[in-house]
């Protein structure tokens, strides 16, 4: 059971993250996210759930990765299970990440996914998704993977799964629940190759549609120096 009425969980205005490697060395540096203004306001849900972390009220640690990655998804193609009920897919690869409504892609019910294409094959870093921060909610079975194939078939690597009673069919997640906010939240592909970028969710706290905001991938092509 997911849902526990009488217990408040107070959101936190900023979260945890996907431990990042910090150690830079002479070709690495530090990646520079630009974030969008928080949303002050209805900042309390009533949601809880044994596997929800708990909130972290400090900074992100800086994310280190070779000189020269930077932003490979904007503007790329983008397709997704279901078509918008609100919005265009190609928002979510616009930059705009803000919490305003017109920022905001709603895609139907149920499991649902969307689906980046870099156009080629990248080593891929942090990727950061926004799925809304207009308050606080959970997105449910969130799920993170990358591939050269396009139907996500073979050469499958799951970054991030947290669908800890498998709802979703594509097997038992062992990460945590977590609150959305305007950090976005980053995972972290370690400079894992990959042409697609892929992401699940169904429903969340508040309902049972899907949001993004901005999905936001960092790489370089593949054999870049």
């Amino acid at each position: 059971m997911r849902v526990l009425p009488h217990v408040l969980v107070v959101a936190a205005l900023c979260c945890g993250s996907a431990p990042a490697d910090t150690a830079a060395g002479a070709d690495d540096e530090v990646l520079s996210f630009e974030l969008p203004e928080p949303f002050y306001g209805g900042t309390v849900i009533s949601y809880w759930s044994p596997k929800l972390e708990a909130s972290v009220y400090q900074d992100r640690k800086p994310y280190v990765a070779p000189k020269g990655t930077r932003v490979v998804s904007r503007g790329k193609p983008v397709r997704s299970s279901a078509a918008p009920l609100v919005g265009e897919l190609a928002e979510i690869v616009d930059g705009d990440k803000e919490f305003a409504k017109t920022s905001l892609v709603e895609l139907p019910g149920g499991t649902q996914w969307v689906q980046i294409d870099l156009g080629a094959t990248h080593d891929l870093y942090a990727i950061l998704v926004w799925h809304f921060h207009a308050g606080a909610r959970v997105y449910f079975d969130v799920i993170g993977q990358i591939s050269d194939d396009p139907e996500f078939k073979t050469g499958v690597t799951t970054l991030f799964n947290n669908d800890f009673d498998n709802s979703s069919g594509l097997g038992q997640g062992e990460d945590n629940e977590y609150i959305d906010n305007s950090d976005g939240r980053l995972f972290d592909a370690k400079g894992a190759p990959a042409r697609y970028v892929r992401f699940y969710s169904r429903g969340n706290s508040d309902g049972d549609f899907n949001h993004y905001v901005e999905i936001e991938v960092w790489g370089r092509e593949l054999g870049e120096e």
